[in-house]
């Protein structure tokens, strides 16, 4: 099965993925009111722990597809697939939101790795748009001196760097 294949399947079916999210959802915001002020005491935060993976998960992979789409395969935004490549990204927006008016994203367990994989992944497709666009001739030719364009590839290696070890590192409380 292809990833094609498994979106029209579940394009077929939409009312699965719209549950799903509506249940992420709703279960966030009945964990706000039912734990008000509590969010950050042992079984709530394991709550929006799990809550913060099953949303940020799909939406990380939904807005790398979109980047991928857009950028490399020059896709059309009138093409967009609403339940598979926006529903996910609102549904991560709107989740980590209300998880926010009740605790700090960072005594979440876990959440720092989920933030270091967006930083990892969004710094990773930077550098593969820049090598695509880039050729080896066309850089000898730019008027932009080569310092600049070293600078540049360096501080995206580092922003890969930082995404990496933030993924790596223990929720340690400081």
């Amino acid at each position: 099965m292809t990833l094609q294949e498994l979106f029209d399947a579940i394009g077929n079916n939409p009312s699965y993925v719209i549950g799903f999210y509506l249940l992420i959802i709703i279960s966030a915001f009945l964990g706000g009111f039912m734990g008000k002020n509590e969010g950050h005491l042992s079984p709530w935060k394991y709550f929006y722990s799990a809550l913060v993976y099953l949303v940020c998960i799909p939406g990380i992979f939904a807005i790398s597809l979109n980047i991928y789409m857009f950028l490399f395969d020059r896709g059309k935004v009138l093409e967009t697939d609403v339940l598979m490549q926006i529903l996910p990204v609102l549904s991560m927006i709107v989740t980590l939101l209300i998880i926010k008016n009740n605790v700090a994203l960072d005594q979440i367990p876990g959440f720092k790795n989920v933030s270091g994989l967006m930083i990892m992944i969004f710094a990773v497709f930077a550098l593969m748009w820049g090598l695509d666009r880039t050729r080896i001739f066309v850089v000898a030719f730019v008027n932009i001196p080569f310092y600049f364009i070293a600078l540049i590839f360096i501080g995206l290696l580092l922003a890969v760097r930082f995404g990496w070890s933030r993924l790596m590192t223990q929720n340690n409380p400081k």
